[in-house]
């Protein structure tokens, strides 16, 4: 299928991307551009929003181990002694 038998779907209605003008085809290019650049900054937002929640959690247990002097990750780690 060529580029011109294309087809895009918008408010559940398919066109063809042919039947477009040359500026409907450059607004279609912006809105797949701002769709891509959205999805990667949602995905980028989870994977930061991991991290950050990793370090709450690394933080919390080095308090803890700075006021009890036990150390949460050896005591609950896998390792065997």
């Amino acid at each position: 299928m060529s580029a011109t038998e294309t087809k895009f779907k918008l408010d559940g209605l398919s066109y063809k991307i042919a039947d477009l003008s040359d500026e409907g085809r450059d607004i279609l290019q912006q809105l797949i551009f701002a769709r891509t650049n959205l999805l990667e900054l949602r995905n980028q937002h989870a994977l930061l929003s991991k991290a950050k929640n990793a370090y709450i959690g690394d933080l919390k247990s080095d308090i803890v181990e700075g006021k009890s002097g036990v150390d949460l990750g050896a005591l609950f780690s896998d390792d065997e002694f």
